[in-house]
């Protein structure tokens, strides 16, 4: 008996529920029919009412305010909801945007991306610099276009289709997936798992859903053991996810086969790493001796960390000098392509796109650096050089000064150059 009174409410909501749909219909088949022809045909139709994910406060629809979120799409789809949100699409929003409370033209309504409704609190401490200093047109369609997928389910899903198909193609990512920074998609269009993906189907070359998101996960971190930056994950995380992504690998090549191919893919991701932070020990040298131009002092000031030199993930590519312009290539878009290139088993995008433009980059920067020095006067930091190379005592104290305070010579060594420079300065005194 309880069984039927239950069903029967159930069976009473569903029915209120597409009669109110209906109600929204008159209307929006006249003004939106598209909308309703995409809702008409999917499977929400024959369960879910406009209302039930849009709710019934109209005027906070037509401004905008009633935003069908994945908290939304969360309450049916729980385990899908979940695996999301403990991914890397589920900070998706936050690693692209950043807190616009000092911003002039900022919109309120950005708010709730990091604060609940009402509170203070931030859900989340991550920021991006680079969002901070885009126009707010450049941020919609530049930035959050994509780094939406945090919030909405329909960046991949689509608004009211409910069909699966096109979720299942490559092509689905290749939205975002893409271009200088991360070419995922053009990688995997072009090696040999994409080319008999095209050609032979998914049965026999692996999609992007096939390796990164097996048997319809929403766990799109699966498999994967390092940070978008390269950086290696925590030695625990690293081995469960290198066993999940050995796990998909075996589907089709042996055990052996795929862990050799990891491994290798491992050291190229290692010397590429070690490449870039050689550039980037370049130009803290060039900021130690007051080199760059701009100078960190006499450009904007970073958004997130003030005047100060900025080589890391929230390095900006505006009001930089030559060689940071050089580094931001390197670090962004020629390393993504020689290690991803690897693990993608792209030969072209591994060595040519990216091993090739690192170094090639690399010998620009330390050229640009040396040019910089000798116009400068400057002979480089190694050390032993006599005090009548310097052109200032003042300079190189402060130099040295700065280089000790970053780590880049020990305790020992700044102590014996320094004690140098006074030397000279006490030598050449009247």
């Amino acid at each position: 008996m309880t069984r039927l009174l239950v069903l029967a409410l159930l069976l009473s909501g569903w029915a209120a529920s597409l009669q109110a749909a209906e109600s929204c219909v008159e209307c929006h088949e006249r003004e939106t029919p598209a909308a309703v022809a995409q809702w008409r045909s999917s499977a929400h139709a024959q369960a879910v009412g406009c209302a039930d994910c849009h709710g019934n406060d109209h005027d906070a629809m037509v401004a905008g305010t009633a935003v069908v979120d994945t908290k939304v799409c969360g309450r049916c789809h729980q385990a899908a909801y979940h695996q999301h949100v403990a991914s890397r699409h589920g900070m998706g929003l936050h690693s692209g945007w950043g807190c616009t409370r000092t911003l002039a033209n900022r919109d309120p309504r950005e708010c709730r991306f990091c604060h609940e409704e009402g509170s203070t609190r931030p859900k989340s401490t991550v920021h991006c610099a680079r969002f901070l200093t885009q126009s707010t047109e450049m941020g919609e369609i530049g930035c959050n276009r994509c780094h939406q997928v945090e919030s909405s389910c329909a960046s991949c899903h689509t608004s009211h289709l409910t069909a699966l198909e096109p979720l299942r193609r490559s092509e689905i990512c290749a939205t975002c997936h893409m271009g200088p920074d991360h070419p995922q998609w053009e990688m995997w269009q072009t090696s040999r798992h994409g080319v008999l993906n095209s050609t032979s189907g998914d049965a026999v070359g692996p999609s992007c859903q096939r390796c990164h998101m097996p048997a319809g996960s929403h766990d799109v971190s699966f498999g994967i053991t390092m940070t978008s930056g390269m950086d290696l994950l925590p030695a625990a995380e690293r081995t469960k996810r290198r066993g999940e992504m050995l796990g998909v690998c075996k589907e089709c090549h042996g055990q052996r086969f795929s862990e050799r191919e990891l491994a290798r893919n491992d050291a190229v991701r290692t010397q590429s790493v070690a490449l870039v932070e050689r550039a980037a020990e370049t130009i803290r040298r060039l900021d130690d001796r007051s080199l760059l131009q701009p100078s960190v002092q006499e450009r904007p000031a970073h958004p997130l960390r003030g005047r100060q030199l900025v080589l890391d993930n929230q390095m900006l590519y505006e009001n930089l000098s030559r060689a940071e312009r050089l580094f931001f290539k390197m670090k962004k878009y020629d390393l993504a392509k020689a290690v991803k290139g690897a693990y993608h088993q792209n030969p072209a995008y591994t060595h040519w796109y990216g091993n090739a433009e690192l170094k090639l980059t690399l010998a620009e920067i330390e050229a640009e650096a040396a040019l910089l020095e000798q116009v400068a006067g400057r002979p480089p930091l190694t050390g032993g050089q006599a005090a009548g190379e310097l052109t200032s005592q003042e300079q190189r104290l402060q130099e040295l000064k700065r280089s000790f305070e970053r780590g880049a010579i020990s305790a020992e060594v700044y102590a014996t150059e320094k004690a140098r420079v006074l030397d000279a300065v006490r030598a050449g005194s009247p």
